[in-house]
């Protein structure tokens, strides 16, 4: 009996089949050819079944094969895909952490092309790099701004700014290690810069940063703990205290990004009110509660700003167009989808879940949920939610759905959380249950 993997086509014949010219047009040739490599090779190696039809073996292969790679094929030359967040994780680090607004959206499209980043229209010169996205930070913050790539970046800049071939002076309490085995010590002793240790895990008084302080100095480092608490007999030094007590700079890297207050928040702290105390640099990050790109944030006395700005390394820390045109829209547009997922209520969640359900499998069980704000923000705190609870069995086959659907597992089930869903996402989220579910049945 003849081996049909044997009549199977060339690449370039699968290649110039019509089902595939779309393909090319939006992907490009290279990556679609790409594609058919891949799946003629794993038609000659056994997996799955060589396409057979009426017309003649050459063409029908050609075709039927074309077909397939064509419905495989992604919106986009990349490997990222598409996620539905439905973890109850506002800020998912693995996730991307903050989802751009339709605004900073729009603004990164627009700034994919040429554009004035660093030209001043009126006069044909150059100008300051990203201008008004820094003005807009430092009139959201209320102090001088200035952008890198991440927060770890801003802190290294600091150190080389403040405390060159010096010392800072850190609590043992704050000495922290967040996601993915990054701990900030580590940081800092890259940079060459000695830490001085004070206090102890769950106490640090002021004695002790007084006492740990010198003329070669640079500055007191405060870093708020990142997704846990200590709790009990525990205390630390506020930045009021320190500022008046300790005579030189004091540094507060307040991680998750508010730029003030927030209701839903009281215990977080925010860039405004750590300057207010009198911080002379707040460190904090774009991509978090912001709810913009990922970036480092550095705000603080205009002076040191400038400083910081000027210094050699900030060249190797700067941020492309991309993340200053989505950071500008972020603060100057509409409330971005993190904010919009806080403001959420629990009965508002719950009527999203049934209208879902009733689209989907009716017999779906609504459940009430405490969701987090994640990415290292608001240790603790449970915000009100509603998800639909599916057998854990689901859980791989949602994630393997096109967009994808990640849930979180919890007493043997796998529970959708809608509070950060895009309530424009449901009928998709409806359309991958509705799929998993009548391909179980």
């Amino acid at each position: 009996m003849k081996d049909p993997r044997r009549a199977l086509p060339s690449v370039d014949r699968v290649l110039g089949e019509p089902a595939l010219a779309d393909g090319v047009k939006r992907l490009g040739r290279k990556f679609v050819k790409d594609q058919v490599r891949t799946a003629l090779a794993q038609l000659r190696a056994g997996v799955g079944a060589p396409p057979t039809s009426s017309r003649a073996p050459s063409d029908a292969s050609a075709a039927s094969l074309a077909a397939a790679v064509a419905d495989a094929l992604p919106p986009a030359p990349t490997s990222l895909r598409e996620v539905i967040n439905a973890t109850g994780i506002i800020v998912h680090t693995n996730l991307g952490r903050a989802p751009l607004s339709e605004a900073a959206q729009a603004a990164l499209i627009r700034a994919a092309g040429a554009t004035d980043v660093e030209l001043d229209l009126d006069t044909g010169r150059r100008a300051p790099r990203g201008e008004a996205a820094i003005a807009a930070l430092a009139t959201a913050a209320g102090a001088g701004a200035h952008v890198v790539n991440n927060g770890a970046a801003a802190i290294v800049l600091a150190c080389h700014v403040l405390a060159p071939a010096a010392n800072i002076v850190l609590s043992r309490g704050e000495m922290v290690e967040i996601g993915d085995g990054f701990r900030i010590p580590e940081l800092i002793a890259a940079t060459g810069v000695e830490i001085r240790e004070v206090g102890t895990t769950n106490r640090t008084h002021l004695r002790d940063y007084l006492e740990a302080i010198d003329a070669q100095t640079g500055f007191v480092l405060k870093v708020h703990p990142s997704n846990f608490l200590v709790e009990g007999f525990a205390g630390g030094v506020g930045i009021d205290v320190l500022a008046q007590e300790v005579g030189v700079p004091i540094v507060v890297d307040i991680g998750s990004g508010l730029l003030g207050p927030h209701p839903l928040l009281p215990n977080e702290p925010d860039a405004r009110t750590a300057l207010r105390q009198g911080a002379s640099l707040v460190i904090a990050s774009g991509d978090k509660l912001l709810g913009g790109p990922q970036a480092g944030l550095l705000l603080g006395d205009p002076e040191l700003i400038h400083r910081l700005r000027r210094h050699p390394l900030a060249r190797a820390l700067r941020v492309d167009k991309l993340t200053l045109a989505a950071l500008e829209a972020t603060l100057l547009g509409p409330p971005p989808p993190v904010s919009a997922a806080l403001a959420r209520t629990r009965d508002d969640l719950r009527e999203r879940a049934h209208r879902i359900a009733s689209q989907a499998a009716p017999a779906l069980r609504v459940v009430d949920t405490e969701a987090a704000v994640g990415g290292g923000g608001a240790p603790g705190v449970a915000l009100p939610s509603a998800a639909l609870a599916l057998p854990a069995t689901y859980a791989p086959v949602l994630r393997a759905h096109r967009p994808a659907v990640m849930g979180r597992v919890f007493g043997g089930e796998l529970l959708l959380d809608l509070i950060a869903v895009d309530p424009r996402d449901d009928a998709a989220l409806a359309d991958a249950v509705n799929a998993v579910l009548n391909e179980g049945a």
